[in-house]
């Protein structure tokens, strides 16, 4: 049993890494590169599958950048980041020069310079708050954090030193303070290694209950079949990427 967990736990810290190398990555990783993260727990092809579905229901892109569309959004964010970038348009924009400039000053201890850094990376917020949208914490709190973090962040660049490093500093200080409070308020994704239990659970009972009745069950069926909740079965449908193939997750009518 002792092995067992801790091969549960060696992969869950490797899933964990591999999401966060795609983060730092500006949420992209290549597929190999996953493979290369998981070979000595020797995954079969359902199993990696099962990982890369995973990524891409956080939106990370494997082998292509994604491209954020509105679809992901609720009315109610929509609306606060229509808002929020028509007032970033009234914030001055920096050339490169400018920025690097900028960025020897701020490191220097310079206040006027540290402000106009968070000006600079206002954008870059709203970018990495995009990327931890649909995790259970509203768009605008997203924000709200990596804003936060950014304001701390120009104040302690005397750790980076060169203004080339800059940029990358501030950055994985917005991905921390969003990670953390996902990981504070986001009750169905509770772990990494819990979330593909509940897929790899959902599927197994599908495939049981499909191999029966000979086509695809429906959630009421799943359902009825086994005593779950909706909300059970459609946490892991949208955690698989809706590729549980013997389940049909078609709206109940």
């Amino acid at each position: 049993m002792g092995n067992i967990d801790n091969k549960e736990k060696e992969f869950a810290a490797i899933l964990k890494s591999v999401t966060r190398t795609a983060r730092e990555n500006r949420n992209f990783i290549t597929k190999d590169d996953v493979a290369a993260a998981f070979a000595e727990l020797n995954l079969d092809d359902k199993q990696m599958e099962m990982v890369l579905d995973y990524l891409k229901s956080h939106k990370i892109g494997v082998d292509e950048q994604l491209v954020y569309t509105d679809e992901d959004l609720t009315g109610e964010e929509n609306n606060y980041l229509n808002d929020y970038m028509e007032s970033l348009k009234e914030m001055p924009k920096y050339s490169d020069g400018e920025k690097k400039a900028i960025s020897m000053s701020a490191i220097a201890g310079d206040k006027e310079a540290q402000s106009k850094l968070i000006e600079c990376y206002l954008p870059l917020v709203v970018d990495v708050a995009r990327m931890y949208t649909e995790q259970g914490v509203f768009l605008e709190d997203l924000i709200g954090e990596g804003n936060f973090a950014l304001t701390r962040g120009v104040t302690m660049l005397d750790a980076v030193g060169e203004p080339d490093e800059v940029e990358g500093f501030l950055y994985k200080m917005m991905l921390d303070a969003m990670e953390a409070i996902i990981q504070d308020n986001l009750a169905v994704d509770t772990g990494s290694q819990k979330v593909l239990e509940l897929v790899q659970e959902v599927a197994d009972k599908a495939k049981e209950l499909s191999d029966d009745l000979r086509r695809k069950v429906t959630v009421k069926e799943l359902m009825d079949e086994t005593g779950w909740d909706e909300e059970k079965i459609r946490s892991a449908i949208k955690f698989s990427g809706d590729k549980i193939e013997d389940l049909d997750s078609g709206e109940e009518k």
